[in-house]
């Protein structure tokens, strides 16, 4: 035993004869001092214990809570801590390493995401048709802001909103009087900023029309133009014409849309101006780099309100020949004089001229400037219906190295003369080879200027149209009110005290008031009276009632919506065409590395039984109806040998397998991606290279 005195041993008795490390506690010892000397003084200075030397050696060395750091060093020096501390230091940084190997083989391997105007099909509305809030008969911006919630109730994200400029609405608004002003009809500037702010705030983007090729003769810069002032004295085409015996002969033979000469002779300079369309209508002189800068302008001016991209219309015709040669006749043996319709000539002279595609790549690169914000990129298409002329229609895709447009608007599926299965085929086929690699394609079954489906091709074919339409690969674009199957009004009801339209009032019975419900105008307006008549259907065919029931039109419609949206190979996986006959036309839609594939068969034409089986190699015996034209049948259990469909009706099988129809050689040739991605399961995400 050793004597040790407390001072200078950090060691004290406890009352059971222990040993106390008070260490740690040097504070309060010396608070203590200080606050009480008396009791300072009466305890003995000194005191003597018997400790085992061995037992204290063992008490200092064990580490212990709070230990200072002279004592914390001569532990941290001791192998068994070292080697630790430096395999949990490398342990971290090689998974830190690895983390970021992986976060960046993830992002290389990962395809490219969907954007926007692929993700969501377009629903696209005429704003005069769509809803009335100030009860004066006719749509406007706060009454498509009212109604924002039937665009997310149909599971769709983005609008089109057709022409809504300040118009003296000839060509049912198509001639701007004013490019940076709405039309009081539609409401103010206020109202419109304030609907894209609410469409914005919903999560929905907007699209709106502009159509560029020519102006209301009422805009300002055709009053100057006639008028010779300045800069605007060539801001259209002008050109001398010959007066003979009271009448005018005009430069050349060239007709306008609308039919007879498209030169008009103006009074105030005595010369004839050009129109493609309606005299009303004149055309701008894009040959002027003045008038393609105030284009450029208009385009930054409503991107710059918000605006998210623009469907340009009518620009096949922004150019003409300078020579002003006559164009040649279809029918070579009529007389030129007799000539007064516009399918009597081939336009080789008035449209798609050599330096179109220069002035829409212009559009494109301005649109391009307001695109550099993430998230916020400005779409662009073209409206321009080329029919009979595919490869024309594809040079607004651009090129490799060249964008143009993101898609031309597609009118296959409007432009049938006949429908069949057949005719359905050779429409999708015919963009679909066509199409430059990398584009995206789009479909659209009724629009503005083309009969409703329910009076184009009858009402037994509304459902399984939008099954087409939502099922085939790229962007949809439903026009207002066909999810609920409405149809055009009876020409007879539409007359001059409803619209002032000039030639377009040929286009008015598909335009009638949007049904919402059973109520009087359909609860289109509370006013007395709208501007074109509701169809008279409008007590059965409405949102209202249609939302209620499980079998309608509307409902599946949002199931088709909602199949698109949610399952990978309806949104970006390959597309294979089956089989197609008289009557029906099969594809199916499958995604690398998933074993799920769905087939659509669909009726064109009268009821029919279809061996998918003997079409198909291994394909699975049986077959889940997943979504039907008929409710009914949803979730039965077919034979692919023996699938009978009705006139009009849809089926969307879905099966598993391990052989999807993409990689079978009987259809190399017949399946088309875009966008490719495969999947993985055991990771449940997207990657390239497959």
């Amino acid at each position: 035993a050793v004597k040790v005195e407390a001072r200078s041993l950090p060691m004290e008795l406890s009352e059971k004869g222990g040993v106390e490390n008070n260490g740690f506690v040097q504070n309060e010892a010396v608070e203590d001092e200080e606050t009480d000397t008396s009791s300072q003084e009466e305890m003995p200075k000194t005191c003597s214990v018997d400790v085992d030397p061995v037992a204290v050696e063992e008490t200092v060395l064990k580490p212990y809570a709070g230990m200072p750091k002279e004592v914390l060093l001569q532990f941290s020096s001791q192998a068994r801590y070292r080697v630790t501390r430096e395999i949990l230091f490398w342990l971290i940084i090689a998974g830190s390493v690895a983390l970021v190997c992986a976060t960046i083989a993830i992002i290389a391997l990962s395809p490219k995401c969907l954007d926007w105007w692929q993700a969501s099909p377009i629903y696209q509305i005429y704003p005069r048709s769509f809803k009335d809030s100030n009860m004066d008969g006719n749509g406007d911006l706060r009454g498509i802001q009212e109604k924002l919630d039937h665009i997310t109730y149909l599971n769709i994200k983005t609008i089109w909103i057709t022409s809504f400029f300040k118009s003296p609405l000839k060509d049912l608004g198509y001639g701007a009087e004013d490019f940076y002003d709405i039309d009081p009809i539609f409401g103010s500037m206020t109202d419109f900023e304030n609907l894209i702010g609410a469409i914005h705030d919903k999560g929905l983007k907007v699209i709106m029309d502009l159509i560029p090729n020519h102006t209301s003769d009422k805009h300002k810069w055709f009053q100057l133009s006639r008028n010779r002032t300045g800069k605007y004295t060539d801001y259209y085409i002008w050109q001398d014409c010959t007066q003979a015996a009271g009448s005018v002969i005009p430069p050349n033979n060239w007709v306008s849309v609308f039919g007879n000469s498209s030169w008009q002779f103006d009074d105030v300079r005595k010369q004839c101006y050009f129109h493609q369309f309606g005299k009303e209508q004149p055309d701008l002189n894009f040959r002027n780099p003045a008038v393609q800068q105030e284009m450029h302008d208009i385009i930054k001016f409503w991107l710059s309100k918000g605006v998210d991209g623009f469907s340009f219309s009518t620009v096949k015709f922004l150019l003409e020949a300078t020579h002003l040669r006559d164009e040649p006749p279809v029918n070579k043996s009529q007389n030129g004089e007799s000539i007064t319709a516009y399918s009597q000539l081939y336009h080789d002279y008035t449209t798609t001229q050599v330096g179109l595609h220069d002035i829409i790549r212009g559009f494109r690169h301005t649109m391009n400037e307001f695109s550099r914000e993430p998230g916020r990129y400005r779409f662009m298409g073209s409206g321009d219906d080329e029919k009979e002329d595919i490869e024309a229609t594809m040079m607004y895709y651009g090129t490799t190295f060249v964008q143009e447009a993101d898609f031309p608007l597609n009118f296959n599926l409007i432009n049938m003369k006949n429908l069949s299965g057949n005719s359905i085929f050779e429409a999708v086929d015919s963009w679909m080879k066509n199409m430059p690699a990398g584009k995206w394609p789009n479909w659209a079954v009724g629009s503005p200027n083309a009969a409703r489906i329910s009076t184009r091709i009858g009402k037994e074919y509304v459902n399984v149209m939008n099954m087409l339409l939502l099922t085939l690969p790229g962007t949809p674009v439903t026009y207002y009110g066909e999810e609920i199957g409405m149809e055009n009004i009876v020409s007879e009801n539409v007359s001059e005290e409803h619209v002032n339209s000039g030639p377009a009032f040929a286009t008015l019975p598909e335009k009638s008031p949007m049904q919402w419900d059973g109520n009087v105008n359909a609860g289109f307006t509370e006013g007395n009276s709208s501007w074109l008549p509701v169809n008279s259907d409008y007590q059965s065919v409405n949102v209202e009632i249609q939302s209620t029931w499980s079998n309608s039109t509307l409902s599946l419609y949002r199931a088709l919506t909602s199949l698109r949206n949610n399952e990978l190979p309806m949104n970006r996986g390959w597309m294979c065409h089956i089989w197609n006959d008289s009557n029906v036309f099969v594809y199916a839609r499958e995604l690398d590395g998933m074993d799920r594939v769905f087939m659509m068969v669909l009726n064109f034409g009268q009821e029919a039984t279809t061996d998918l089986k003997a079409i198909v190699p291994n394909l699975p015996s049986e077959a889940v109806v997943r979504l039907s034209t008929h409710f009914s049948n949803a979730g039965k259990v077919v034979n692919t040998k023996l699938i009978k469909t009705e006139t009009g009706e849809g089926l969307i099988l879905e099966y598993k397998t391990a052989k999807p129809v993409h990689t079978m050689e009987a259809f190399k040739g017949k399946c088309f991606v875009r966008e490719k991605a495969c999947y993985s399961k055991a990771f449940n995400l997207l990657y390239m290279n497959c």
